[in-house]
């Protein structure tokens, strides 16, 4: 029996590690891709040359994401096979389907058009590489649909029936729309827009620190702080939403994410404490009377229930505790960082160093923030795969705890190399791009974007090319 416990917690870990990895690309091509729309549009409009400039560097970025997401999740989807084939003979009749929708209709949306938007500037018109870039974001965020909407009908499962222990949907609606699907979608797409934020402000900053003051490096950087500091409190917004359809959902994840042991009212929010699950208590705890009730029921004599209401059904506790703080902490820094930097540059006009090294520090804070709130939605789900109907441990395969553990080192040690390489690259395009502004800025007439030389051709100035009479 220790043997299999063993091997189910490894084949967790070994899922854990690929979707934490996986997660993280798709993160930012959701929100990239409308930013790059953004960039297009914005020159389309006679913003100057600066907004394409900032396009031609940010689509590399986009496309080095995408490919690593791409192969990242294609990883992932083997372990339903090899470690979990008890998920899908359970519920592969619901998550099946919307699997098969996200390839269909999101992924070949995207792969459809990221030819024209990667490699288009200059050889269709503005108009049809416009469209191009839209239609790729619009693919990237009905992917976020799809997947979310199982990921959340596991949470919230609705719409279906049971028949010799496998799940059948009755109302599909019901299921895509579930009660969860709503909030968790919504904060989703907030956490990819700020990943992008703070990812496009702090490569900017880190540029503008370097010396580096072209129009699309201004463009970029103000783009992403104001895009940061008008979404972070809408995310706290959501959040909140979001935690109370959790409560009324999720109870267990809920005490788990707050550290409330015995059911109470006037509950306190618990602001530090060291989770003891063994005493069924927290040590050392700080905490400030009757809070948890006033944020979560609304009341500050609001009944919240308790751990011990769910003895043996409730997820392993200081985890969740922590990565629900993890991820609160970063959220206000975000708030900090965002409205103090956009504050200084309408002061200034420009970032002051104080500003610039802070948005540089909070590059990949997105991330950190991200990977917290998803440790929350998924260890907080457990011992349940899906919610009051697949347990974990009823999904887990036999294979042997050996194997999964090589697995898993050869994982780690993989992603490791590769989040290592990606962050690297994309540092080395932003100096790329730099020393390529200082060559243009010294002899702008061997410019080989204005000369049209090499792959990102010019696009001619005035009239659009159909308007000219050339070819699309």
């Amino acid at each position: 029996m220790e043997a299999v416990g063993d091997a189910v917690m490894l084949a967790r870990v070994q899922f854990a590690a690929n979707i934490t990895f996986h997660i993280l690309f798709p993160a930012i091509t959701i929100a990239l891709a409308w930013v790059l729309l953004y960039f297009r549009v914005r020159y389309n409009r006679g913003g100057g040359d600066a907004w394409l400039d900032a396009y031609r560097f940010w689509v590399k970025v986009f496309a080095l994401t995408f490919a690593i997401g791409i192969v990242s999740g294609v990883t992932m989807s083997f372990q339903f096979g090899t470690n979990w084939p008890g998920y899908m003979e359970t519920v592969g009749n619901i998550a099946g389907p919307l699997l098969a929708y996200e390839v269909l209709t999101a992924f070949f949306l995207e792969a459809s058009f990221l030819g024209i938007m990667l490699f288009g500037v200059g050889r269709v018109s503005r108009r049809v590489h416009t469209l191009a870039t839209f239609l790729v974001a619009a693919g990237t965020t009905l992917s976020a649909f799809w997947i979310l909407a199982l990921n959340s009908w596991m949470q919230t499962p609705v719409g279906f029936e049971m028949i010799e222990g496998r799940a059948y949907a009755t109302d599909w609606l019901a299921i895509l729309f579930n009660p969860s699907f709503p909030y968790r979608f919504t904060h989703m797409v907030i956490a990819s827009g700020l990943t992008t934020a703070f990812l496009v402000a702090g490569v900017s900053a880190w540029r503008w620190r370097r010396g580096e003051r072209g129009g699309d490096v201004r463009a970029a950087l103000r783009t992403g702080v104001v895009m940061a500091a008008t979404l972070i409190p809408l995310q706290i917004v959501v959040g909140d939403l979001h935690g109370l359809n959790t409560f009324h959902h999720q109870p267990a994840k809920l005490a788990a994410m707050e550290g409330i042991w015995e059911t109470q009212r006037g509950a306190a929010a618990v602001l530090f404490g060291l989770p003891d699950e063994a005493a069924q208590r927290n040590r050392y705890e700080v905490a400030i009377p009757g809070l948890a009730s006033l944020y979560l029921g609304h009341s500050w004599d609001a009944e919240i229930r308790g751990l011990k209401d769910f003895p043996g059904a409730h997820p392993p506790v200081a985890p969740v505790f922590w990565a629900f703080r993890i991820m609160v902490g970063v959220g206000l820094l975000m708030l900090a960082v965002s409205w103090y930097a956009l504050w200084d540059m309408r002061r200034r006009g420009e970032p002051g160093p104080l500003a610039s090294r802070a948005l540089v520090l909070m590059t990949f804070s997105g991330w950190v923030a991200l990977v917290a709130g998803w440790y929350v939605t998924e260890i907080g789900r457990q011992p349940w795969l899906v919610y009051g109907v697949l347990s974990t441990a009823e999904a887990a395969s036999t294979v042997p705890a050996g194997r999964i553990g090589l697995t898993l080192a050869m994982y780690l040690t993989l992603y490791a190399a590769l989040l290592t390489a990606f962050i690297s690259v994309v540092f080395h395009l932003a100096r790329k791009a730099g020393e390529g502004e200082r060559a243009k800025d010294m002899n702008p007439v061997n410019d080989p974007f204005r000369a049209g030389v090499g792959v990102l051709a010019p696009e001619p100035a005035g009239p659009d090319i159909e308007d000219r009479g050339g070819h699309a």
